[in-house]
């Protein structure tokens, strides 16, 4: 008889027939998979049984697993928001009207909330004052980030620069499993600008999309998102740590559509923040310098948060969307004018938001960045110790939103 947590994987592994990518990383035992693999697909309406099922099995603290170990109530509270998540997908699937807003709650474990008129416009005004030339606001800025442009030529040893340091500043500050290591790929015809495809056995293959020009105002970013203390060092510890140590048969599998992922967005948008802390942005310049990169160093400490509040409007685009039922077009012009995206790129972010997999998931990185910031806390406002001591947790331990919230 499968364990519950066996149950717990069958089930995602059953739900990524229906949706391909659901399963974003699978590296535990191959028999398990190949069991689900060499099955027939199951009905959607099976699986909301069988996700109904282990709820119940999981309120009844019923054994996770045969190890014999002492139950673990937060280990169950982790693996039933997993299994709230998934039975909200198989819901879907079954063709029940699952509200938008209902379904980022159910999914992450968060409500979903739209960034004020006033919050846009006060972005837009610092913007307006500091963004140079002549014209429109849209115009200057999009202009203003042209000249950002990484050079394809040099885009490959940008990135390994950057990996070099952020690796570092990584092993020293929370420390890395031996053996680990990743390798970057460019890649071209995605919804997404950057993707963790995690292997396994503390290896990871990282695809950064070149489809739009890729700026490096947001390259460091995406580099510490990925790989640096973001998604490879989440993964290759809790693999080490939870899989291998502890043996938490639950932790190898990543899915889609649940609490999980907003932790692991919410930590890697903070990865270069917590890995570079005030020397953030004198860093990044030096290094983009040294390899003729234009990256301007103080305008970007200064303009932070008018950008962090521009890139929030992306949540507003999923709700018009999703809950209000506006035609992508319409999408695209909103983000044009109150995100000051180009044409292009606000298509890109409206083919991610209309993605059948990405749907609701703008909401990790909006909702989840704010909730992990919150609980690490700021340069200068919480001592550097205790700010590392906290990301370090979440990069190795099982996280829920809730946990978050002091």
């Amino acid at each position: 008889m499968s364990t519950l947590i066996e149950n717990y994987i069958s089930l995602g592994l059953q739900l990524n027939k229906h949706i391909d990518g659901l399963v974003d990383a699978y590296y535990g035992p191959r028999e398990l998979a190949d069991r689900v693999l060499g099955s027939a697909k199951v009905e959607p309406e099976i699986l909301v049984e069988n996700a109904r099922q282990l709820i119940n099995a999981i309120d009844s603290r019923e054994s996770l697993d045969s190890s014999g170990q002492a139950y673990d109530s937060s280990r169950a509270a982790w693996l039933r928001g997993q299994v709230v998540g998934l039975m909200t997908t198989a819901q879907k699937l079954a063709g029940v009207n699952v509200d938008y807003v209902r379904e980022v709650e159910l999914c992450y474990g968060v409500k979903p909330r739209r960034v004020s008129s006033e919050e846009i416009d006060e972005a837009l005004g610092v913007l307006d004052r500091r963004i140079p030339g002549v014209g429109s606001l849209g115009k200057r800025l999009n202009a203003y980030r042209s000249s950002f442009e990484v050079p394809p030529e040099l885009l490959k040893a940008v990135l390994m620069d950057l990996k070099e340091i952020l690796r570092d500043r990584t092993l020293a500050l929370f420390g890395l499993p031996e053996g680990e290591s990743l390798e970057f790929e460019i890649v071209k015809s995605k919804p997404w600008s950057g993707f963790n495809y995690y292997l396994g056995n503390l290896k990871s293959r990282v695809a950064i999309n070149a489809d739009l020009p890729v700026l490096s105002t947001s390259l460091a970013h995406l580099v510490a998102h990925e790989a640096y203390p973001g998604h490879h060092s989440e993964h290759t510890r809790k693999e080490a740590d939870l899989y291998l140590r502890r043996r938490q048969l639950e932790e190898s599998i990543f899915l889609v559509g649940t609490p999980q992922c907003l932790i692991a967005e919410g930590l890697a948008d903070f990865g270069l923040e917590i890995a570079l802390g005030d020397e953030e942005f004198s860093v990044v310049s030096e290094l983009m310098i040294r390899r003729g990169v234009n990256y301007p160093d103080q305008e970007m400490k200064e303009l932070r948060g008018a950008f962090e509040t521009l890139s929030k409007v992306r949540a507003n685009a999923a709700w018009d969307l999703h809950q209000d039922g506006a035609p992508p077009d319409t999408v695209v012009e909103s983000l044009e004018r109150d995100a000051l995206l180009s044409r292009p790129r606000a298509e890109k972010a409206v083919e991610f938001l209309t993605d059948p997999i990405w749907r609701a998931y703008i909401t990790c990185y909006v909702e989840g960045f704010q909730l992990v910031r919150s609980f690490v806390g700021a340069v200068g406002q919480v001592p550097d110790r205790v700010r590392v001591e906290r990301f370090k947790r979440l990069i190795t331990e099982q996280v829920q939103p809730q946990d978050l919230n002091f």
